[in-house]
């Protein structure tokens, strides 16, 4: 990046941007609240900082053992997709790209900036600056990772939004709070509550049943509705991909958008897990990030599933001692010689 924009935006660090964010939380809409939070870990910036600086990036991938799409070159318009705002892309990234011309205060702060961007584009949508705020700190981010010159590149079209997406925020928030029902006598029930995970709001078949205390992992594997290995090569049951179920392979990661309250809480297990393998856990009881093989259900949540997964916790951000490790099932043991055995660059 050598643009006077783009370099004012590359001197802040993932810290700042997580920062800022969370300076801006209140002024987002509930609709994308979490959306804009799960997306930050989904694309962090010291992995792409890290693999950007590496002198020989395949060997690095390869040392994270990561698998999937996890660079946001091939995603810009669509990485987004589970963003209310996901809408409001093509005129976000217009304004993206007008500041990259005109940006001049390298002095503001950086939620100021995000701000004042999210402002102009909902003056021209028409729309309250609540629902823009958080698809513009993502194409902010976006251009960060992928440079001003893909960033232009990209043609900015997105599909009308469809099925839930299609509907009020307001409508969206309240739909994300709904149980399903038990039936006349549901109250009454102790056991076999059935209720359902959301994978893609957008369509209305994208859920899979899930019985009261169930982990989500193994009620995505009874889900055979679709050839889920086509679709995903990670995914050998269900739309959850799924390897260990253990929280020892972090394959199963996702994103939840709503009824994150309905999950179990996180177990020193999980909580080891998720900082060894880099995806920036909150420290909530209930964060809005989980391993599906670990989290439990005793009501209806929405989920996201990432494009990839990988463990770099240790090498990006130096998070966890060797002492924190936990006794690996074997298809996990395999996972780490396979990362202590692969030559990765440092920084």
């Amino acid at each position: 990046m050598n643009n006077a924009f783009t370099d004012y935006l590359e001197k802040h660090t993932e810290a700042e941007w997580l920062a800022a964010l969370e300076t801006l939380l209140p002024a987002i809409h509930e609709v994308d609240r979490a959306a804009v939070q799960v997306w930050f870990r989904f694309y962090p910036l010291s992995l792409h900082q890290f693999l950007a600086a590496a002198e020989d990036k395949d060997k690095a991938i390869q040392g994270f053992a990561m698998q999937g799409e996890y660079s946001l070159d091939t995603q810009i318009d669509s990485s987004h997709h589970f963003l209310y705002g996901h809408r409001f892309w093509k005129t976000v990234k217009a304004g993206v790209e007008a500041e990259i011309v005109t940006f001049e205060n390298s002095g503001i702060g950086l939620a100021e900036e995000i701000g004042q961007i999210a402002a102009m584009v909902a003056e021209k949508l028409k729309v309250d600056a609540s629902l823009t705020l958080a698809i513009t700190a993502v194409g902010l981010m976006t251009l960060v990772q992928t440079g001003p010159e893909a960033f232009n590149a990209a043609n900015g079209e997105v599909e009308n939004p469809k099925g839930l997406l299609a509907k009020s925020p307001d409508a969206i928030v309240a739909k994300r709070g709904d149980d399903d029902s038990q039936g006349m006598l549901g109250f009454l029930k102790t056991i076999n509550k059935k209720f359902s995970i959301i994978y893609d709001e957008s369509q209305s078949d994208a859920r899979f049943p899930i019985m009261n205390e169930q982990e989500l992992t193994g009620a995505s594997a009874l889900d055979q509705s679709k050839n889920w290995k086509e679709m995903d090569e990670r995914c050998w049951e269900g739309v959850i991909p799924v390897e260990c179920t253990a929280a020892s392979c972090g394959t199963c990661w996702v994103g939840v958008i709503g009824g994150q309250e309905k999950l179990t809480e996180v177990s020193p297990r999980e909580r080891t897990a998720m900082k060894s393998f880099g995806y920036n856990q909150p420290e909530d009881e209930k964060p809005f990030m989980r391993l599906a093989c670990q989290a439990k259900a005793a009501g209806n949540a929405t989920t996201v599933v990432p494009p990839w997964n990988g463990v770099f916790g240790k090498k990006v951000y130096g998070n966890i001692e060797e002492k924190e490790l936990y006794p690996a099932t074997t298809s996990a043991k395999k996972l780490r010689e396979t990362i202590a055995t692969a030559t990765v660059p440092e920084n």
